[in-house]
């Protein structure tokens, strides 16, 4: 059996999680990123105002917790996007696209309601970490 050694990510960059998960877990070349909400990371996270300042706030959100476990945007492999209202998509998708850049991962999108705090979205990732073999 081969032992994997898991790595929890933790950066004051992102908001700090508020119940029983890790911002990201690193294991063997790959970094898993939790649900990102466009929450600020001011003592109070307050929840980012605006359509556009939520997806900066939730992508930028992604792209530090990426950076503390030594990665970036642009090894990104799969995005996961969920959305409160799907009538909300096109303009998340050009934000999205002008952040990301090309060539563009892999990426689902959700609509799937309410989200936590009210926000109107929410991104989870799947990154290649630089340690990658």
């Amino acid at each position: 059996m081969v032992s994997v050694l898991i790595e929890h990510i933790l950066t004051e960059k992102a908001p700090l999680p508020r119940g029983h998960y890790a911002q990201a877990t690193k294991a063997n070349g790959f970094v898993f990123v939790s649900g990102q909400l466009p929450l600020t990371t001011d003592v109070n996270a307050a929840l980012a105002e605006g359509l556009e300042a939520q997806v900066h706030q939730a992508l930028t959100n992604v792209r530090e917790v990426l950076l503390a476990a030594g990665t970036d945007v642009e090894r990104l492999l799969s995005v996961q996007i969920y959305v409160s209202d799907i009538e909300i998509w096109p303009r998340v998708n050009k934000l999205y696209q002008e952040f990301i850049g090309n060539p563009a991962p892999a990426r689902t999108v959700v609509q799937c309601g309410q989200l936590h705090y009210g926000a109107c979205i929410e991104i989870s990732a799947i990154a290649l970490c630089d340690d990658a073999l």
